[in-house]
């Protein structure tokens, strides 16, 4: 695909159907499936193999500022949800 947009997921499911033999259908099952268990293994460290991996990450408290207002704000610890790069993928797509 040259039209250098990012791939919708009926374009995904189109070309690994079409790529693999299969039925449409049987493909949006399988990475619904694959979104599923990734949801639910994230908190434990979740890898999709030659891509990368799903980590739970805790971000410290601190200090930010309201950008419309320009008034400094504490902004809460929290945990967010990080995707961490392979190094394969990496060489793959930033080609040196």
């Amino acid at each position: 695909m040259a039209n250098n947009k990012a791939l919708t997921k009926s374009q995904l499911i189109a070309m690994l159907a079409g790529k693999n033999d299969l039925p449409k259908a049987a493909v949006k099952g399988i990475l619904d499936q694959l979104a599923g268990i990734a949801y639910k293994e994230a908190r434990n460290g979740f890898t999709l193999p030659g891509l990368g991996k799903l980590v739970l990450v805790n971000r410290k408290a601190r200090m930010g500022r309201n950008p419309a207002t320009g008034e400094t704000i504490q902004i809460p610890a929290k945990k967010v949800v990080k995707f961490r790069i392979s190094k394969a993928c990496k060489d793959a797509i930033v080609k040196k």
